[in-house]
């Protein structure tokens, strides 16, 4: 097993989300949540939408709103690809639940365009990565 911290990149359609040395890093695929650590074995795998995870050396837990993507890991390298991501702490989740519930009946209805559809998708992202990131917050002040 290779040591020394995994490299790793969160990037977005519209940018660089975040960058680093982490400990691990913990995303949610189309069959379920992995961890990443040093060493691990190549992999590429389908992601989906959801607030992916990442603990620096020194303890440091960030929580990455993201859309669906790709996950590639490849010697200590770790690189997240997908459309939408966004540090929850910079999210307002109380914004995020209005515009989402706002959303909700036309998506749910088949009425929403794909703009709308994207947006939902987004927002779902949004909260789920806040909700995580408070609860983090709470168990680690």
């Amino acid at each position: 097993m290779a040591s020394g911290p995994l490299n790793v990149k969160f990037v977005a359609t519209d940018g660089l989300v975040w960058q680093g040395d982490a400990l691990s890093v913990l995303v949610r695929t189309v069959e379920g949540d992995i961890g990443i650590l040093a060493g691990h074995e190549p992999l590429m795998a389908v992601l989906v939408p959801h607030g992916a995870e990442v603990v620096t050396a020194d303890g440091v837990r960030h929580v990455i709103a993201i859309d669906s993507g790709f996950l590639s890991v490849f010697a200590n390298h770790v690189s997240v690809l997908s459309a939408f991501g966004e540090l929850a702490e910079e999210i307002s989740v109380d914004e995020a639940r209005v515009e989402l519930a706002a959303l909700h009946a036309k998506v749910q209805a088949a009425e929403a365009d794909e703009r709308e559809i994207r947006r939902y998708r987004k927002l779902q992202s949004q909260v789920k990565a806040g909700e995580k990131y408070h609860e983090l917050i709470k168990r680690n002040p």
